[in-house]
């Protein structure tokens, strides 16, 4: 599982236990394991993209273009023109 598959699972599992949980109804045991599997992938998330910026085998650290859109598509970031706030 890539970095951004982790951060969807992360989010798709949060989802799921908000719609197990009603108001007034604690500890339910099934979100509890979803929101711990969340915490996991959201983890292992923060751990693909921290690693990317780390050169490895004489490679240069950072994301390729590939690598960049599928972490934009996952996190639903908004893209800014180099050098700082939208002009448009």
């Amino acid at each position: 599982m890539t970095g951004p598959e982790h951060y969807r699972e992360a989010e798709r599992l949060l989802a799921e236990s908000r719609t197990i949980l009603r108001p007034h109804d604690e500890g339910h045991c099934e979100a509890d394991r979803l929101i711990a599997e969340a915490q996991v992938h959201a983890t292992l998330a923060l751990a693909a993209a921290t690693a990317m910026q780390a050169p490895v085998d004489d490679c240069a650290a950072g994301m390729t273009v590939e690598e960049w859109d599928a972490w934009y598509r996952a996190a639903g970031t908004k893209s800014q023109p180099k050098g700082g706030a939208d002009r448009g």
